[in-house]
């Protein structure tokens, strides 16, 4: 288990896109004979557009995203509730659902996707994810493995979560607040002395528009001038900024 995931830590650490990500992950999930996973996300960017990097099958995925249920899918409820990890199965007799949980649940099962082991992440920025290795059935192989494993997994969660919200994400945090991509260019420009009309003809966008991103990175970071918050941004400790 050792090696096999110093060579998961070291792809991780290589990787550039979520295809990456995603083969880094999907192999060790393979070496541990885990069939699947799903791992869910929403994005730093205005509107929390949601990510999900998997092995489920595409037009599960697509389907899924297109119809938004991770607004309503009981898992990731359930996963937002909670900082321990669960098993689940979508045929339990015990499962309190509303029609179309149902109804996902139903559709999920037809893709292969039956039962699973779910973590969820609850990190220091305020943000949630969740990581799901999933099975077809519930075969005694696979929960033995989650049995044995279950620390192994949680880090391996935690590990690649931070480097998924680092490499994939649509902003930035800096000591708790989130910065979109453009207050962060904006407000790095401005510390070099560049003025809101130099910023807009550098990043091709207008005046006006340069100027109220670099202003509400300021406002965001509560620093008085722009000097001082760009200074914050560069003293932020390196978890702070991803």
């Amino acid at each position: 288990m050792q090696d096999v995931f110093h060579r998961f830590v070291e792809q991780i650490a290589d990787s550039a896109d979520a295809t990456d990500l995603r083969n880094a992950l999907g192999e060790i999930a393979s070496s541990l004979d885990l069939p699947s996973f799903a791992y869910l996300f929403p994005s730093l960017g205005k509107g929390r557009k949601v990510r999900l990097i998997s092995t489920y099958p595409q037009p599960w995925t697509s389907h899924y995203l297109h119809s938004q249920y991770e607004k309503i899918d009981p898992v990731i409820h359930q996963a937002r509730g909670r900082q321990e990890t669960f098993s689940w199965d979508a045929h339990a007799s015990d499962l309190e659902l509303t029609t179309l949980q149902r109804q996902l649940m139903d559709e999920a099962t037809q893709f292969g996707i039956r039962c699973g082991f779910t973590i969820p992440i609850h990190d220091s920025g305020g943000l949630f994810a969740a990581l799901t290795f999933a099975s077809d059935e519930r075969q005694p192989l696979f929960f033995r493995v989650i049995d044995r494993y279950e620390r192994a997994l949680e880090l391996i969660a935690i590990f690649f979560h931070l480097h998924a919200r680092r490499k994939l994400s649509d902003g930035r945090i800096v000591d708790g607040v989130v910065l979109s991509r453009r207050e962060i260019e904006c407000l790095k420009w401005a510390a070099r002395g560049k003025t809101a009309w130099e910023i807009g003809r550098i990043l091709g966008i207008s005046q006006r528009t340069a100027a109220y991103h670099r202003d509400n990175a300021r406002k965001k970071l509560g620093a008085p001038t722009t000097i001082q918050a760009a200074i914050r941004l560069a003293l932020s400790r390196p978890s702070d900024v991803t």
